[in-house]
């Protein structure tokens, strides 16, 4: 009797503890985790779904496939993911534009991001910097604001897209150096490249993905980054805060969200997968290689950034009376 109940006990004792471990396992239980890219394949944000889901299906045996959903500047992709079902099997890779800026600068945005999402990680943060020519009369950002001060609306600013990082830095640096920016928008970052070395625009605030080859070529000068610090791979290029503007910063960041309602359990697992990957060394290293830092952290971590980002871009749009440049 005491042989058969003592077993007994250890049998249950090992059913219960497993059973965290099936709740835990339970999600995505075999099916296949879709991650949505509001962009088209071989972009910056493409490039960093890619590594991410590549990495993930290696550390947590899921399959995570890759889908591109561009248009809208990212809204068509995001729509999506707001309207399917919150079982965790359809994500998305937000960023910057279309989770903070888009909502508050264009009118018929069609989800609303504070409240159709459930945020999973913070992934990554890449600032912009400011390039002109190699050969411009400008050396450094204050011989840009004081020949833009001097000559109001007259100095072009080229953008990669209406909404993205680099027209709301431009903006910002405007507003807080007092004055007047004049926008001259592309369909993408390198045909503004392009066009600003081919002279017919002055500046722009440009990934250093998108610019990197330029500035190996030594066709772009930077003044300065837009990031809190300096970068690793440009130490000698002051930030924007400490070219005299205390405080700024404008960074391109990426966040995995998922529909909102979403299960808390599910949310954890996927993130517990995500801040893994995003710890591995490789990982980082690839991140850092191309001017960006790794986040991670909680999901109520993702939450709280994302919130004070759609609240300090839409003051600025607000305040400085921002429109969709055309």
């Amino acid at each position: 009797m005491f042989t058969l109940t003592r077993r007994a006990f250890v049998g249950a004792a090992l059913c219960a503890a497993a059973l965290p471990l099936r709740a835990a396992n339970a999600y995505p239980n075999g099916r296949p985790v879709r991650l949505i890219v509001p962009y088209t394949p071989g972009g910056g944000t493409d490039t960093v779904a890619r590594a991410i889901a590549a990495k993930t299906t290696s550390v947590a045996g899921w399959s995570v496939v890759v889908e591109n959903r561009p248009g809208a500047s990212g809204n068509i992709g995001l729509d999506l993911v707001a309207k399917s079902k919150p079982d965790g099997l359809t994500l998305a890779l937000g960023q910057t534009a279309n989770l903070a800026i888009n909502p508050a600068l264009m009118p018929n945005v069609p989800f609303d991001p504070a409240k159709d999402f459930s945020p999973v990680v913070l992934v990554a943060s890449l600032p912009v910097m400011l390039v002109v020519k190699a050969d411009a009369r400008w050396k450094t950002l204050a011989d840009l604001v004081r020949d833009a001060k001097a000559a109001p609306g007259e100095l072009k600013q080229a953008l990669a897209g209406s909404g993205t990082v680099g027209h709301m830095a431009g903006e910002l640096l405007a507003y807080q150096a007092g004055f007047k920016v004049l926008n001259v928008p592309y369909r993408g970052a390198a045909p503004a490249l392009n066009d600003l070395l081919g002279g017919n625009t002055d500046y722009m605030f440009a990934t250093p993905q998108a610019a990197q080859e330029m500035l190996k070529g030594k066709l772009l000068r930077p003044l300065a980054v837009t990031a809190p610090a300096r970068l690793p791979i440009l130490p000698d290029v002051p930030t924007v805060a400490e070219s005299g503007y205390d405080g700024f910063a404008a960074v391109d960041w990426k966040a995995v969200v998922a529909p909102a309602g979403t299960p808390p359990a599910v949310i954890d697992s996927i993130n517990a997968a995500l801040v893994k990957v995003l710890a591995d060394p490789a990982t980082v290293a690839m991140f850092t290689a191309e001017g960006s830092t790794t986040l991670g952290g909680a999901p109520d971590a993702a939450v709280r950034y994302i919130q004070e980002e759609q609240q300090k871009w839409a003051r600025l749009i607000r305040e400085a009376g921002i429109q969709t440049a055309t």
